[in-house]
């Protein structure tokens, strides 16, 4: 009588069980929560699978509406601000801020880039005043002599006790007797938190002085300088000092022009000398600011100065 070996035949029927229950069931259903994550996953596969597919172009991209310019690194001839101030304010200032503008909004450490005709001194300085004159930053930089300017680039840091004060950046040149050549200055906004907010530079591109018929290293003859022409004066407050001044420091002559209001005004003065012999003067022409309760000592209360060489003759 033949065997039934019943543990291999359960084996068998348990395993062909197990295969048959694997083929028919039904898969498990996603939670209703679920679902709309499984189609945002689905639609980003999607279009992961397009982007990656599709063919990669070869036409340079599209400018952005508001590109950076690059940073300048020569001086240029001619300003891309349109002058706003009366006609003949048209010369180049020695000492012209391209940016900040005046009464840019800053925070520390911000920089600064102007174009800078140093003196004959072959030496510049540059400041950062607070609003009663202290000094908060100084720089004393030798360059070489470009009656067209030279491009420079400063970083400036500072520190106020206040939260926000006004500030001044004042750039200076000397000749070879260390009388002042050129001084200019910016008005700002000095914040101690916040975002910058820079200005353009406006019409601080221009020298303040037009003189009518003058040009440089002029000669003069009897004993006195006829000047006229327009001045836009930094301030009301102050008035304008004009002067000849000898290479040894010697004032020859002096007057003061006082200001009617802080707008571009029209000037006429005469400025007398005595002199026995033919005598190289600078003229010169100054404005303090006279809310600098600091006085500099070298440069006082400067705010502005212009000044050119003329030839005086007995």
């Amino acid at each position: 009588m033949m065997k039934f070996h019943f543990l291999p035949f359960a084996a068998l029927l348990g395993l062909l069980a197990a295969c048959s229950s694997q083929a028919v069931s039904a898969p498990t259903p996603l939670p209703l929560d679920y679902l709309p994550t499984a189609i945002v996953l689905t639609g980003q596969a999607a279009f992961a699978t397009a982007s990656a597919l599709a063919p990669t172009s070869t036409s340079p991209p599209l400018p952005t509406s508001t590109p950076l310019p690059p940073a300048p690194t020569e001086p240029s001839d001619v300003p891309t601000e349109m002058p706003t101030l009366a006609p003949g304010f048209t010369n180049y200032a020695e000492i012209r801020f391209v940016a900040p503008g005046p009464m840019s909004a800053l925070t520390s450490p911000f920089v600064l880039q102007a174009v800078v005709a140093a003196g004959e001194s072959d030496k510049i300085q540059v400041e950062l005043l607070g609003e009663d004159g202290r000094v908060l930053y100084r720089n004393l930089k030798k360059l070489d002599r470009n009656p067209k300017g030279v491009f420079q680039r400063f970083e400036i840091s500072f520190e106020i006790r206040a939260v926000s004060e006004v500030g001044y950046i004042r750039i200076s040149s000397a000749d070879d007797f260390g009388r002042m050549q050129a001084l200019n200055t910016m008005p700002v906004l000095l914040n101690s938190v916040g975002a910058p907010q820079i200005n353009p530079p406006g019409n601080f591109i221009y020298e303040r002085i037009a003189m009518d018929g003058f040009k440089e290293k002029s000669e003069y003859y009897g004993g006195q300088v006829l000047l006229n022409g327009r001045i836009w004066p930094f301030n009301d407050k102050a008035p304008v000092v004009v002067e000849l001044i000898a290479s040894d420091g010697k004032i020859l002559s002096s007057r003061i022009l006082n200001m009617q209001g802080d707008q571009t005004q029209s000037f006429e003065t005469t400025l007398p000398y005595k002199i026995s012999e033919q005598t190289t003067a600078r003229l010169t022409f100054r404005q303090d600011n006279l809310s600098f309760f600091e006085a500099d000592a070298e440069l006082g209360r400067l705010i502005y100065v212009y000044s050119a060489e003329v030839i005086l003759n007995p």
